[in-house]
């Protein structure tokens, strides 16, 4: 692979090329990176705040309210799971149960429970369970 870096000209906006004979997940995780200040609008009181998913650790579906966890505040989100889901595909984010999203860069830990199902600490000392029908995409994910 070749990797060129060129300096733009004095008022040019930064612009990556990516020429490649085929787009597969690794390309689609890199570019995600690369839009790694994607935003997202979260909702907190009466405050609308823009959320960075670098500091998301999960999603939950709660009482039809979809709500993103920080590490230190919980945002409501407008948005629905499956829209979210699809939405970050390439990127660290993994639906582990029909109610939960993950950031799995956020994962400390994971450890097998009873019935199939993981449990995963986060970084932040959350405990989630992950449902034994994604086990099998979280290995894969990160790698075990």
């Amino acid at each position: 692979m070749k990797i060129t870096i060129e300096t733009p000209k004095p008022g040019k906006e930064d612009e990556v090329i990516i020429r490649c004979a085929e787009v597969d997940d690794k390309l689609m995780r890199l570019i995600y990176a690369l839009r790694e200040d994607e935003r997202l609008t979260g909702y907190l009181e009466d405050k609308i705040v823009k959320l960075s998913l670098k500091d998301i650790y999960y999603f939950e579906a709660v009482d039809n309210k979809i709500f993103a966890y920080a590490s230190e505040e919980t945002y409501e989100i407008r948005r629905k799971l499956y829209e979210l889901e699809q939405d970050f595909v390439h990127t660290d984010f993994l639906r582990i149960s029909k109610s939960a999203i993950v950031n799995t860069s956020k994962i400390a830990y994971v450890k097998p429970i009873f019935n199939g199902r993981f449990e995963a600490k986060l970084k932040n000392g959350e405990k989630i369970i992950i449902s034994r029908q994604y086990v099998a995409e979280l290995k894969k994910k990160i790698g075990i």
